[in-house]
């Protein structure tokens, strides 16, 4: 039979690996890429194409390499833990070149159109218009991955800050800021304490004669270093930890946690602390701001009133003046013109069951890829939105129901309303625990912790105490990968050779501490229940 073809638009992370999903499946991709590389918002370049994603220069992920990696391909152990943008980009080639992905890409083609084909009711199919130096082309495709990731169109939202038409200062959007030299010597106000708005601030106080960060409801600040010095989301995100949470009320939970982030900074000394609790936010990750705060070079004020021609005027009565350049850190919108009436987004929401397919297509040949805000890496959780997406696009899976989807997308939607406190940035918002665990379920390639408890005890205790990192979802199943047990039992073994570039004579036991820490709260955790149930 003549394999399906597919439409990829996008070369991003989640481009590539949904073309690779697509060659796992024996599909026939075609990847549309408008500019003339890969990498998507992880490329960082001066001058970027108009309409796509923008870094600056100094940009480090906040997700571990070891949870961000893709599931069948691991990060080299040398690479430091948190990645400089460059690095990630390197390994994004790396990647590509591994599996042999940019022969699949059309490079300089901007997708113009996508539209249902007369048929589509029985066919599926697509007709995707492209333009390329000039030139249109219509082609028919089995199915549709869209790519284009969520940071692309800039959120401006000067209509909320009156006077800022008057404004004799520069006031631009954190997309346009690449590097804080220009700001040397000079009063800047930035709007957003978000990660970009926190990251902005330190940078530009370096160079800057006085910063100030303004919010609206303040923001709880996490550290990328976590317990033990280990990566923040290596020694949070296991099963174990998961499982705790879900047995505990989420005002337990928001308890523990506020306690644990106010040992580091009093949240409220410094300004910060908001009226929400902590799992009601998209997190603030910033391991630097509170030094900045502490020394002077960052005061956290409350949000903007209105503007004069050299003033900011903050709600509370107060007021900075010489002011000489503005920054909205205040996040982005996302859309999708060529799709025309197949998804519509509405106030930055979109109605997909589980963030991936359209509930009202006859044919489910159109899947979203990436288009979620995780806390946590979102790159294993696109590639397993692709593993399952290109089973369906097979026939291999099958999709609920309209009614049944509806129901599920309304239900996820009332849930992260009741969560989240209402922002133009939590609409598309996941956990990363519960989103890989069930998208995995859908794949098939949950781990079976209960079976491996007994055939493999060593890798059973590491799927439940240790970091849930991706290649957990390669142990079994369509996409089974040979190296998957070796990656996850010497995790920590990739976690500690990029630090270890001093020799230091340890007595401790190869166990790690972090590890040890989690087993003998899971002894105690058990032994509880054993003698209350």
């Amino acid at each position: 039979m003549t394999k399906k073809r597919i439409a990829v638009i996008g070369a991003g992370v989640s481009g590539l690996s949904s073309i690779k999903c697509c060659l796992d499946e024996d599909l026939e991709p075609v990847c549309f890429e408008r500019t003339d590389d890969i990498g998507g918002l992880w490329r960082f370049q001066e001058n970027p194409e108009e309409g796509r994603a923008s870094i600056y220069k100094s940009v480090v992920i906040n997700t571990s390499k070891e949870m961000m990696c893709f599931s069948d391909f691991l990060i080299p152990d040398d690479y430091p833990n948190f990645m400089h943008n460059s690095q990630i980009l390197e390994y994004f080639r790396m990647y590509a070149k591994e599996f042999d992905l940019l022969k699949y890409i059309r490079f300089k083609t901007t997708v113009c159109s996508v539209k249902k084909q007369p048929d589509f009711s029985t066919s599926g199919q697509w007709e995707v218009v492209t333009e390329s130096e000039g030139e249109k082309e219509v082609n028919v495709f089995d199915g549709v991955m869209v790519c284009t990731g969520h940071h692309t169109n800039a959120h401006l939202p000067l209509e909320s800050f009156p006077g800022i038409e008057k404004f004799k200062g520069q006031y631009l959007h954190s997309r346009e800021y690449k590097n804080p030299e220009s700001f040397t010597g000079k009063r800047v106000l930035i709007i957003g304490i978000g990660n970009s708005g926190g990251d902005l601030a330190v940078e530009i106080s370096h160079t800057a004669k006085q910063v100030f960060i303004s919010t609206r409801r303040g923001a709880w600040i996490l550290s990328r270093v976590g317990d033990y010095g280990y990566p923040l989301d290596v020694s949070s995100l296991s099963r174990f930890q998961h499982f705790l949470t879900k047995i505990c009320s989420q005002s337990l939970v928001n308890t523990y946690l506020e306690n644990k982030m106010n040992q580091r900074i009093d949240h409220e000394l410094y300004g910060l602390k908001p009226k929400h609790r902590a799992l009601s936010q998209h997190p603030t990750i910033n391991d630097n701001l509170p030094n900045r705060i502490i020394s002077g070079m960052v005061k956290v004020k409350g949000n903007v009133k209105e503007f004069t021609e050299t003033a900011a005027i903050f709600e509370d009565g107060s007021r900075e003046d010489d002011i000489d350049a503005v920054i909205f850190a205040t996040g982005y919108s996302f859309a999708f013109p060529f799709l025309e009436d197949s998804v519509k987004v509405v106030k930055n929401k979109v109605s997909l069951y589980k963030k991936v397919f359209p509930p009202d297509l006859e044919k489910p040949t159109l899947a979203i890829i990436g288009l979620i805000q995780p806390l946590g890496a979102i790159m294993p959780i696109s590639e397993l939105q692709g593993r399952w997406a290109t089973q369906v696009f097979k026939g291999l899976k099958t999709l609920p129901s309209q009614s049944e989807m509806m129901k599920d997308i309304a239900k996820a939607q009332e849930e992260m309303a009741k969560r989240y406190v209402e922002s133009q940035r939590h609409t598309i918002q996941g956990d990363y625990m519960d989103t890989m665990e069930e998208l995995a379920d859908l794949v098939g390639v949950k781990p079976n912790l209960l079976s491996l408890a007994f055939t493999d005890p060593k890798l059973a205790l590491q799927l439940l105490l240790g970091p849930c990192t991706p290649a957990q979802y390669r142990l079994q199943g369509r996409g089974k990968w040979n190296g998957a047990r070796k990656a996850i039992l010497t995790t920590e073994d990739r976690i500690r050779k990029p630090m270890n570039t001093r020799v230091i004579e340890s007595k401790s036991s190869m166990t790690s501490t972090i590890t040890m820490a989690r087993l003998m709260l899971a002894v105690v955790f058990f032994a509880i229940i054993i003698t209350y149930f």
